[in-house]
């Protein structure tokens, strides 16, 4: 009897074990292949992306499977205007960025006294804001980084590029500044808000264990349950 009992007790921990392991492993191919957890450190993306919030970013949509039966099942789609994507940071490719897909590769974009055009149309986007009334143009006494804020272009997107910009136009560092984005440095699309909460700009500033553990306590005061499980379109 003590002898099975314990070959029951190693089948039950062998048992526990490999849930575990399997768990493990799943978890692991999820985070490596699926999606991606990604926190919002800026307000370039307002009103649509706030400060505090926690994405799930979806790394399927825009991947090329690498046989047809895995196109088929896969749900895959373009890139598309007006998608909002998490990229590697062209100039420090260490770094995650998001913005919104404005312009495709062969279509010229400009901006007039704000306004975008695409192909020399205005084009109707909903969702940006400007907080600076002021406009910046290319004939007046600006830095140059100032006029190109509300006046740029025409350029046209090279093969392989789109050009991104933030939604809180006039407070992102985006396509204006630093060009084109390569397609091949977009990682996915973010999918849906997890947690969000009121923070601060500097809220990850301290790395310490007991620093960590304070700002962990102080995120369910001011935590935005409005916000959590939002789709993001």
């Amino acid at each position: 009897m003590a002898k099975e009992k314990k070959r029951r007790e190693k089948s039950l921990v062998r048992e526990y074990f490999e849930l575990i392991a399997e768990t493990a492993v799943f978890v692991f191919f999820v985070m490596t292949f699926v999606v991606q957890a990604f926190q919002i450190p800026t307000g370039s993306m307002e009103p649509t992306l706030l400060v505090g919030d926690f994405l799930l970013v979806n790394k399927l949509v825009y991947s090329v499977p690498p046989t047809s039966l895995e196109k088929s099942v896969l749900p895959r789609r373009d890139i598309e205007r007006h998608d909002i994507v998490v990229f590697k940071y062209p100039k420090e490719m260490n770094k995650d960025f998001v913005k919104r897909v404005i312009a495709l590769e062969g279509e010229k974009v400009e901006i007039r006294d704000k306004q975008v055009y695409i192909n020399d149309e205005p084009i109707q986007e909903g969702y940006k804001v400007h907080n600076d009334s002021q406009v910046f143009n290319k004939d007046g006494f600006y830095h140059y980084d100032d006029a190109i804020r509300d006046n740029y272009g025409p350029v046209v997107v090279p093969p392989g590029h789109c050009f991104v910009m933030g939604d809180n136009r006039d407070n992102s560092m985006d396509s204006r500044y630093w060009s084109f984005l390569p397609m091949s440095y977009i990682k996915g699309k973010p999918w849906v808000i997890y947690f969000s909460y009121r923070a601060e700009r500097d809220a990850f500033t301290k790395t310490g264990f007991s620093d960590r553990l304070k700002k962990f306590a102080s995120f369910l005061p001011k935590a935005r349950w409005g916000r959590m499980l939002r789709i993001i379109r």
